[in-house]
């Protein structure tokens, strides 16, 4: 390989409306493109990687990426609300349905899953992850990873991506592409796990993320991407820099010229550049002129064809994508059946006075009330890949659909997300005033979360507000039914309003879904997998904070606390209501003691003291009492789905892994300390039964 052919293997470009453009084939031809992303579409990969294998010199086949995060044309929950559901089988079952169009179109790399831990709900990529905890943000990579890349990396899987390398989530005032300013114990004990587990499940690629961390940008960032990433974690994929990030490396300030930036990136461990052209235009003359090593550059172009040889492109470069296989993938009758059952475990119920839901059968006048209702685009939520509106069941027409027969559901608007008229108030209010329930669907479009959406409050935008507060005031009975892609804080709401559903961003199913847990079809059994707070003011809140050395007491002012506002959330981690009743009782330990390296098994029996059949998220956590450094008050230690018939109990069985009891301690070592641990098992993160068991030195 020349060097012009090795640097344009470690090149990305962006495609042209879901192709390749006459002028980028030619760079295809000439062996200056290792690959593109938004090329997509059976027949526009099939020519592109058609002129890479019959037209190059080198005839090396081409990864092309896409964002296929939550969908490809099937649309299922965005991760953050997939990630209410608690349930990682069925993640992996949605990456592999997705996947499973991606690869018919031809695409071969999709750059999720997204593992950033997020505890700010202002961020608007909060909506792309798993949420605050790195447990279930682990649990969630690896079951992700699975999905998208099977066993074996076979035609209908895709090359997974690791993103956003590292501590994306962390960006000061919520504020996208901001600074993040993190300890090293923090970085490797809240938002590395993740990361760890998808190289453990063998993902094949990791991003680099836009942030810096303790002053060094992500990707030139030597110490990261390769002292803890490969020295030290063993990871031997390739790493892709996030959009245009290379060339950022001189807004950042560390370099002074793109040449000097490509240098910066490629020497940290960044193997291709996306989209800044830096590596391909810039960087021969500073290899030739000695100010990167060839052998840099032989190393990164190695790993980059070891993952098209992982993906057989070399013997199978269309990997059997084409029209015909692409039109029978998509939208299938199966993956819409898993996108409505997936929607439906990813609602959770915050709030329901009085039995108000289910909707009775008796209601037979309905008001369904809100901008949102009868959206088509905004249930797809950020980043929705090929996910076309015409495909989305509204909740209007999944409430239609699914009211018993004789009821009248009718439909008023309002008011918009985001305009301030109130010119619909009148009409809504009128509809309410006459009928049995209203049901109000409320909350954000799909544009104001995702990439660069961060927003600097939590309220409903526009005059959603104004327009609940009239309609409770009707005196009709009200269903909230949010749909938004980050916790709203709604303290009015939560005070007023009887019945509360958050539903996120459902996909395509949205009608079904919400209408089968409205109406009862399906017990709502999600839990939060963030914190909702009272006000923006509290933010960062999160459920795993460290107790310092004055947590609150009522009885004492010179606490840690807000003179206006209590210091707990609206809503905690792990929060989820449901249709039925459960009661906990008879935990049991394994032992009392266990070594450094041991399991401790808990126990707990289960009941549904409810007469509807229901399922139940059981979730176990941890406390260190003492510690060489500062312990949180709470943490994640395991989780179990369970589902039982009415009156029906169960043994549920959970794990205490002791690299879950582990620290960094003031050496920056991780190890396991001798000393007592509080357990706790329950519905959520603030309720439960509670043991302890002592972690003794040996073993």
């Amino acid at each position: 390989m020349t060097l012009e052919e090795k640097l344009g293997q470690l090149n990305v470009i962006a495609g042209d409306a879901d192709t390749a453009s006459p002028a980028q084939l030619a760079l295809v031809r000439a062996g200056r493109v290792g690959g593109f992303l938004g090329v997509i579409g059976a027949a526009h990969t099939h020519e592109a990687q058609r002129v890479a294998v019959e037209e190059s010199r080198l005839k090396i086949p081409l990864l092309l990426g896409y964002d296929v995060i939550h969908g490809y044309r099937t649309i299922f929950p965005i991760p953050l609300g997939e990630a209410s559901s608690w349930d990682t089988v069925a993640a992996a079952a949605t990456a592999r349905a997705a996947a499973l169009e991606a690869a018919a179109a031809g695409v071969n790399w999709t750059y999720a899953p997204m593992l950033d831990i997020a505890r700010d709900p202002r961020w608007g990529r909060i909506a792309e992850g798993a949420g605050e905890d790195p447990e279930l943000g682990s649990a969630f990579a690896v079951a992700r990873v699975r999905g998208f890349q099977g066993d074996s990396l076979g035609p209908a899987h895709v090359l997974a991506t690791a993103k956003h390398f590292a501590a994306y989530g962390g960006a000061e005032g919520g504020r996208d592409y901001n600074t993040v300013d993190v300890s090293e114990r923090t970085l490797r004990e809240i938002y590395l796990p993740p990361f760890h587990a998808a190289i453990a499940a063998g993902v094949g690629s990791i991003m680099s993320s836009f942030n810096e961390i303790g002053g060094v940008p992500s990707t030139a960032n030597h110490w990261l991407l390769t002292s803890v990433l490969r020295d030290e974690w063993g990871f031997s994929g390739l790493v892709v820099s996030d959009w245009t990030s290379v060339k950022e490396l001189q807004a950042h300030g560390v370099a002074e010229s793109p040449a000097v930036a490509g240098a910066l990136a490629l020497q940290a461990g960044v193997d291709m550049d996306m989209q800044s052209n830096i590596y391909a235009d810039d960087l021969s003359t500073m290899v030739r002129g000695g100010g990167v090593p060839e052998a840099t550059v032989d190393e990164a172009v190695r790993r980059v064809l070891r993952a098209k040889v992982r993906l057989g492109l070399f013997d199978h470069p269309y990997r059997g994508a084409d029209i015909a296989h692409e039109r029978a993938a998509t939208l299938t009758s199966e993956a819409r059946r898993l996108a409505r059952q997936v929607a439906g475990e990813s609602i959770v119920l915050l709030k329901n006075d009085h039995g108000l839901l289910p909707v009775s059968a008796g209601a037979k006048r309905v008001a369904v009330i809100g901008p949102l209702a009868a959206s088509r685009e905004d249930p797809l939520g950020p980043w929705h890949a090929k996910g076309d509106p015409t495909d989305v069941v509204t909740v209007l027409a999944g409430l239609k659909e699914r009211a018993p027969q004789g009821t009248v559901v009718r439909y008023a608007r309002g008011c918009s997300v985001t305009d301030t008229s109130t010119a619909g108030f009148a009409e809504a209010v009128g509809l309410a005033r006459r009928s049995d329930v209203a049901i109000l669907v409320l909350g954000e479009t799909d544009g104001m979360s995702g990439e660069a959406s961060s927003r600097s409050t939590l309220d409903l935008p526009g005059v959603q507000e104004r327009l609940l507060e009239a309609i409770v005031r009707s005196g009709t009975p009200v269903v909230l039914v949010l749909m938004n892609g980050r916790p709203l804080a709604l303290p009015w709401a939560a005070e007023h309003v009887p019945a509360i559903v958050e539903t996120w961003f459902l996909g395509v199913e949205t009608g079904h879904a919400v209408a089968d847990v409205l109406y009862g079809d399906v017990n709502p059994s999600g839990k939060l997998p963030v914190t909702v707070p009272r006000s923006v003011g509290q933010v960062p809140i999160y459920y795993n904070h460290k107790n310092t050395g004055r947590p609150y007491s009522a009885t004492d002012h010179f606490t840690s606390q807000y003179l206006d506002l209590p210091s707990t959330p609206l809503y905690p981690f792990g929060y989820g209501l449901s249709y039925t009743r459960f009661r906990y009782s008879d935990l049991r330990l394994s032992a009392t003691k266990m070594g450094r390296q041991d399991t401790l098994g808990v126990r707990v029996t289960l009941t549904n003291t409810g007469s509807r059949a229901g399922t139940e998220i059981v979730q176990l956590y941890i406390h260190d009492e003492v510690a060489s450094v500062t312990r949180p008050v709470r943490q994640l230690a395991d989780f179990r789905r369970v589902a039982l018939g009415p009156g029906e109990s169960q043994t549920v069985e959970l794990t205490v892994r002791s690299q879950r009891l582990g620290l960094y301690n003031q050496d920056m070592k991780f190890v396991v300390e001798p000393g007592w641990f509080r357990v706790y098992v329950g519905p959520s993160s603030v309720e439960g039964l509670e043991s302890r068991f002592e972690v003794v030195a040996g073993n």
